[in-house]
């Protein structure tokens, strides 16, 4: 099993510390208000720990569960206690009418945390496709981007503890087209689906 910190006290934070400690894996919460990750640590139970905001992570495969525009500053903030760990970014940067992305270029939140985050910190992007009541409820595929092979392996491994399948999708670039993906979900919950119990995922047809 793996060793995981969650970065964030919110609803995503709360959904997957629940799958992982139900997986086996060791769960730590860190957040800005140390009464909250106190809080959830002690709701999800387990071995669930506490830890100090912008100490060194416990785990080797720190999750941030945090709103877009906090992942890339709080990376930064945490600087060399991230040397080594695995960062999973969740976040999708939708824009304020959720008909486009907030960045213009063709680059990720996933792809600027390498920028800010010490260079043996590995990041991958997964999580971001799926809507927080699918992953309670449901066992949806887990689309996953990054660079390096082994970190995307354990990445792996923890969402297959939490039985879901991981699906890999190739280097970091292509963080950039899951927000495009996490997008889309937005559309069909709007549009074509019309409602919010539903993911994304593969059908594999062999003849």
């Amino acid at each position: 099993m793996s060793s995981i910190t969650i970065i964030g006290t919110g609803n995503m934070a709360r959904t997957i510390g629940t799958l992982a400690v139900a997986g086996g894996n060791t769960v730590e919460i860190m957040g800005r208000d140390q009464s909250k990750a106190e809080h959830l640590a002690k709701a999800l139970s387990g071995d669930t720990t506490a830890g100090k905001w912008r100490a060194v992570p416990a785990g080797d495969i720190v999750i941030t569960a945090l709103l877009h525009d906090g992942v890339v500053p709080v990376v930064a903030e945490y600087g060399a206690a991230l040397a080594g760990k695995v960062i999973v970014d969740i976040s999708n940067p939708f824009n304020a009418t959720f008909d486009g992305l907030a960045h213009r270029e063709e680059t990720s939140i996933a792809q600027k945390v390498t920028e800010v985050a010490p260079a043996d910190t590995s990041v991958v992007k997964a999580f971001n496709t799926i809507f927080r009541n699918v992953l309670e409820k449901g066992r949806p595929n887990v689309f996953m981007a990054g660079d390096n092979a082994y970190s995307k392996a354990d990445v792996a491994a923890f969402i297959e503890s939490l039985g879901l399948r991981p699906l890999d999708v190739g280097g970091l670039k292509m963080a950039h087209w899951l927000e495009g993906m996490g997008l889309v979900t937005m559309g069909l919950a709007g549009n074509g689906v019309g409602h919010w119990d539903f993911a994304l995922g593969v059908n594999e047809f062999t003849g």
